[in-house]
């Protein structure tokens, strides 16, 4: 998802991956998954399985593993900033962990085919020798939409072919 905002500083490009579902809904599915877990256990041990109770609970878990991991990855986002002099990107989950700028008028956006050919293009930021991927996360659609954003704010788009 690309949401693009205007702020005293200049404009910014908020990235984040698609989200079908909030951290309240994961839990509650995971919460819905262990109370009907619970139910078909409790009626297993009553008729004397109880063998399958370390199996419910090792499943339960590795759904719940999954999904956390899954929920939390789809938390992570990406700040683009194109200020007065120089463009920066603020990239992390749940706060700023990593940070990179160079001069506005200098920095290009490199595009790489993807790796599959219904993938997303793999896009970076570069100025000189240095570059900083980023979106690897957006689906095609909103890739391209990236792209012409930063076509628009007058960014150098570098296309590469094939892999390098």
């Amino acid at each position: 998802m690309v949401i693009v905002n205007q702020s005293d500083k200049g404009l910014y490009l908020v990235l984040q991956p698609n989200r079908s579902m909030s951290w309240q809904g994961t839990m509650k599915v995971l919460g819905a998954l262990l109370a009907v877990s619970t139910l078909i256990v409790i009626g297993m041990v009553w008729i004397g399985a109880w063998v399958v109770l370390p199996f419910a609970g090792l499943e339960w878990l590795a759904v719940a593993a999954g999904l956390i991991i899954t929920a939390w990855r789809c938390q992570q986002q990406e700040v683009l900033w194109f200020e007065e002099d120089q463009v920066r990107l603020e990239q992390g989950v749940y706060r700023r962990q990593r940070h990179w700028q160079g001069p506005r008028r200098y920095t290009r956006l490199v595009i790489s085919p993807p790796k599959h050919p219904l993938g997303s293009p793999r896009l970076a930021l570069a100025y000189r020798d240095d570059q900083q991927a980023f979106a690897e996360f957006l689906n095609p659609w909103d890739a391209d939409l990236l792209i012409s954003e930063c076509q628009r704010r007058g960014m150098v788009i570098d296309r590469r072919v094939g892999d390098q």
